[in-house]
């Protein structure tokens, strides 16, 4: 969970809405052909006791103590993008989208191309 004071309250907004804000930004995007799937552990913990993997589709969001938030994000891209012009794009679109749409504060966004589509 996400949350922030304003003038209205306390907002908590979970990680599955701001993971799906990211998707549905990140695939508009140009060049962007697909959110690749991650295995992730849920936790340190679960990782050394389990050793369950969660399959995320593509967008891992970590949340620090302030409010801000940090996005993990795996994308396929099409044959003949340029990349790096391709991420940057993403990164803006991201940072505005979660800025604008839910006022979270964006400290980082790490983009990762795992894929690139013929």
């Amino acid at each position: 969970m996400v949350g922030f004071e304003n003038h209205i309250g306390r907002i908590s907004l979970s990680e599955n809405f701001i993971t799906e804000l990211v998707r549905h930004a990140v695939c508009d995007c140009f060049g962007v052909a697909d959110v690749c799937s991650v295995n992730t552990f849920r936790n340190a913990v679960s990782s050394l006791t389990h050793g369950k993997l969660f399959r995320r589709k593509g967008v891992v969001v970590h949340a620090d103590k302030n409010g801000g938030i940090t996005v993990n994000l795996h994308i396929k891209v099409t044959y003949g993008t340029n990349i790096s012009a391709a991420v940057e794009s993403i990164t803006h679109k991201i940072i505005f989208t979660l800025e604008e749409t839910a006022d979270i504060k964006v400290n980082a966004v790490n983009v990762y191309v795992d894929e690139m589509n013929n």
